[in-house]
Formats: structure tokens, C-alpha cells, sequence
């Protein structure tokens, strides 16, 4: 029988480009989007506007507030083609194991920085828009690190330059993955936990998890716990109850390494986000994009210096 999601209908360059290959679709998709019942304005909600003649510019013909089809979004100020973009958004979410800023590049014909932000704004809204989402049902929970490896030092949970992370992988009744989380979070303790937690676990869910004691507090988030303790070693990656969680984490830091050159530590949350935003739609590629950018249009500007600063942990 044929894996479904392997074989199901994708969404090719060519019906990419008849629906979104000239600027004036984009402008066009993107201000449907954006106000799918009609203009409206922000500041004194009139439906009546113009536009003027000499700038891409909406402006109210009550108030006279103006704005642009950008403003106020992860798009915010950008010189670039709304094409780029909306190839970039293509590019981004059909690419199973992920494509790096360098492809990108490549791909986009623009310089490096601006493909690095370009994905890194997509990300951002990859992150935000899941973030908002809560797993549920029995879920498989595991503690993972990334990176810190050097040759010769510590290997393990003392290894230097670590980065912790929670992967979370909700099952159903048959045991097949619904949905996956993978969060940054300051190191393995009850504390951070139970915050994870509350944010990202509906209150009725059934946690499975090793026998790390920080576990124990996701029963703050209201949710039923069940520990059981592997011992460690490479037998405990066969145990049933954590296959998903187990295939999940080797798939990412499979893809992660096989695509990217390096990742500072400080920007992993979002790459994090990028697998599992995927990973969550994956039965709808053909969606992908419109979704993308309907969220995108709702998610606040990222500046540059912010993108590079900041340290976003789940």
C-alpha cells in the first residue's frame, strides 16, 4: 500500500507560477488576504478607501489613515517583490527536510543576508502561528540536546555548548503521530517544564515520558502522567511507547545537519518550528502556502536587529 502522505498530490512550480507569477496576482491574492470581506480600516473601520496614484498606498476615505498591503505584518517594510516572497514562502514549506538560506539565494537571486531574513521572518511565523496550538490526546515526551559536540570532550547531558529542547509528539488511537512540538527550553527542571507545559498541553492530555524527574511536573498543566524509566543506552530507542517521539527527533537532527552549515543556538527555536509546522500539515501541501501567508499578513514585523538578537525559547 502507498504511503499517502509520500503520494499524495503536492503543489508544482508550474501551478505555483499560473496562480502566483506576476505581482499583480500577489498584490491581488495577498489584499484578499488580508481583508477577505473588503477593505477595512484600522484606525476608524470605514470599508470606503482610494488609492494613490503615485504610491501602492490605501487610504481611508473617512479618517484618511493610509497603509500599505504590508504594513503591520512580518512583510513590514520590505523592497523587495511581493514574487520573491511568495516563491520564498513556496520554497520554505514544500521542502521536506527544510532549505537553507544559501539555497535560498540561489533560488531567489537576491544576496545572502537578504535570503537569511527572509526565511528567518517565514520561520518566525511558523513558530508564532504554533505556538498558539496545544497538543493533545496521549503524547510521547522526550528531553533532547542539540549540538555541543567536540571531538574528544564530554559526551551526553554535561557536554558544553548544549542547547535543551522538549520534543512532544501527540499519537492517536492506533498509535500513528498526529502532531509534534520541539521547544528550546532553559535546561531540564520542574519548573521550566510545568511552564513548557501549560503553554503547549491541553489540561486533558496523557503524558508518556522516561523517568526524568522534571516530568512529573506537566500534572501542573492538568495533564496525567505516565513514567517509565529505560535505563538508558541504545535499547531504550526501541521502546514502543516512544517510537514517535524517538523517529521524530532522528528526522530533525537528520535534516538539520544534512541541510544547514551551522545554526546558533539562539535562532534553533525557530528551525525547531520549521520541522514541526511542516510536520503538522503534512497531509495538505497544497494549503501550505495560502495559510503561510493569511498568518504571515497577522504576525507582527520582525526587524532585522531583532531577528539577529533574539533568543526565542517556546
Amino acid at each position: 500500500m502507498k504511503n499517502k502522505v509520500q503520494f499524495q498530490k503536492g503543489y508544482s512550480l508550474i501551478e505555483f507560477m499560473n496562480e502566483y507569477g506576476s505581482e499583480e496576482q500577489c498584490r491581488q491574492t495577498l489584499f484578499q488576504w488580508r481583508w477577505p470581506g473588503g477593505f477595512h480600516c484600522s484606525e476608524c473601520g470605514s470599508e470606503k478607501y482610494c488609492t494613490l496614484k503615485k504610491r501602492p498606498i490605501y487610504q481611508c476615505n473617512n479618517c484618511h489613515h493610509q497603509t500599505s498591503l504590508t504594513s503591520g505584518t512580518i512583510f513590514a517594510a520590505t523592497k523587495l517583490d511581493l514574487t520573491i516572497w511568495f516563491l520564498a514562502i513556496h520554497l520554505i514549506t514544500q521542502a521536506k527536510t527544510g532549505i537553507s538560506a544559501m539555497e535560498l539565494h540561489r533560488q531567489l537571486g537576491v544576496t545572502y543576508n537578504t535570503a537569511w531574513g527572509i526565511k528567518q521572518k517565514i520561520m518566525q511565523v511558523m513558530k508564532e502561528r504554533d505556538d498558539g496550538k496545544c497538543l493533545t490526546g496521549v503524547i510521547q515526551l522526550d528531553d533532547v540536546y542539540w549540538g555541543g559536540e567536540r571531538h574528544g570532550g564530554k559526551r551526553g547531558r554535561g557536554s558544553a555548548d548544549k542547547t535543551p529542547f522538549v520534543a512532544a509528539v501527540s499519537v492517536n488511537e492506533d498509535g500513528h503521530p498526529i502532531a509534534m512540538n520541539m521547544n528550546v527550553v532553559n535546561g531540564f527542571r520542574s519548573r521550566e517544564i510545568a511552564s513548557w507545559a501549560k503553554k503547549h498541553l491541553s489540561a486533558d492530555s496523557h503524558v508518556v515520558s522516561d523517568g526524568l524527574a522534571c516530568f512529573n511536573a506537566v500534572t501542573e498543566a492538568g495533564c496525567q502522567h505516565t513514567r517509565i524509566v529505560t535505563g538508558g543506552g541504545a535499547e531504550c530507542v526501541t521502546i514502543e511507547a516512544f517510537t514517535w517521539v524517538n523517529t521524530m527527533i532522528g528526522n530533525v537532527k537528520n535534516a538539520l545537519v544534512g541541510t544547514y552549515h551551522a545554526i546558533d543556538h539562539k535562532h534553533l527555536p525557530r528551525y525547531l518550528a520549521e520541522f514541526c509546522y511542516r510536520f503538522n500539515r503534512r497531509f495538505e501541501l497544497q494549503d501550505m502556502l495560502p495559510r503561510l501567508a493569511y498568518i504571515a499578513l497577522r504576525t507582527p514585523p520582525m526587524p532585522m536587529r531583532l531577528l539577529k538578537m533574539a533568543e526565542v525559547h517556546g
